[in-house]
């Protein structure tokens, strides 16, 4: 085989390697960015929906980690954060002392916090409350049913999870994993607007 021929077939290969590896990226990038805004489970981390998109939430009512029933049909009307959580879990902990804070600075506005306590039992949850200074209810979720009735909003194996739900009773904002102060603060203030 000649220097020339054997030249050639090593720069196709190279340029071939090339092609493929671009591709996977592309394909990896555009599969993010679409789980970033589209609803779909393709990944983690904030998804939004607009004004005709939006989930309605499913509407629940159980026992609470304290004993008490809770509906969140009686919370329509307000901006409702739910979040999912539980006191084994290490991202929860990281986010409870923004979740306290944010719940507290907006209860004035009319906006509600209620959490969805997860595989856990009402004694760890509710220590896991006064820890962080965590004053709104929560769903006492140990079987999962609870979180499964929201199937197609977050992935049930999703700890933390947060949603913003406008005063209609439809999600506007989706976050899969911790959420951050600043975001949630944006979200709240978005969905007071909406609904």
């Amino acid at each position: 085989m000649s220097e020339t021929l054997r030249k050639a077939r090593t720069a196709v290969v190279f340029l071939v390697i090339a092609a493929v590896v671009g591709v996977g990226w592309w394909q990896m990038h555009d599969l993010r960015s679409r789980a970033s805004t589209d609803g779909s489970d393709a990944g983690a981390g904030l998804t939004l929906y607009r004004a005709d998109e939006g989930v309605p939430v499913p509407q629940i009512a159980g026992k609470t980690v304290d004993g008490q029933m809770l509906d969140l049909a009686d919370l329509r009307g307000h901006v409702v954060v739910l979040n999912v959580w539980g006191s084994w879990c290490a991202p929860c902990r990281a986010e409870a002392p923004d979740l306290a804070a944010i719940s507290e600075e907006t209860e004035p506005r009319g906006v509600r916090f209620v959490g969805i306590d997860v595989r856990d039992n009402p004694a760890a949850a509710r220590a896991f409350a006064r820890n962080y200074g965590i004053t709104y209810p929560s769903f006492d979720d140990q079987n999962g049913l609870v979180l499964a009735q929201f199937t197609g909003i977050i992935p049930v194996s999703a700890v933390p999870s947060t949603l913003v739900v406008d005063k209609s009773g439809v999600t506007r904002a989706s976050v899969i994993g911790r959420v951050d102060g600043s975001t949630l603060r944006g979200l709240i203030e978005d969905a007071e607007k909406t609904g």
